[in-house]
């Protein structure tokens, strides 16, 4: 069973930055597409960035040119980079492995507020 752990969330004010970490138990992460999601209350959740094993990433139009996503095998933990933060950028955010399977974390809060 594979076990995911976010942190790096919190309050920031808009124009700021947050990086968000995600670590994994096991020994399947170097072979797994890691992605991160958002929702944000009342919606439903959305694609944010995803990066392959050989690390190409895509990212929601919403959040290119603001957000990069990376990945440490060596540590078996995915990033978010977040910068430029607004306040639509508010919302619980999970990250998810996937191999044959999908594995999610419990999320971290990211607000953006003044």
């Amino acid at each position: 069973q594979v076990q995911l752990v976010e942190s790096g969330g919190g309050l920031v004010q808009p124009g700021g930055s947050l990086r968000l970490s995600c670590v994994a138990s096991g020994s399947i992460f170097r072979f797994a597409v890691m992605s991160w999601y958002r929702q944000a209350p009342g919606k439903q959740r959305e694609l944010v960035a995803t990066i392959t094993v050989g690390g190409f990433s895509n990212y929601a139009d919403s959040v290119k040119g603001r957000f990069t996503i990376s990945r440490d095998n060596g540590k078996n933990t995915a990033y978010l980079q977040m910068n430029r933060l607004k306040p639509d950028d508010t919302a619980a955010y999970y990250c998810q492995l996937q191999t044959s399977q999908s594995y999610w974390g419990q999320g971290t809060q990211v607000t953006v507020s003044s």
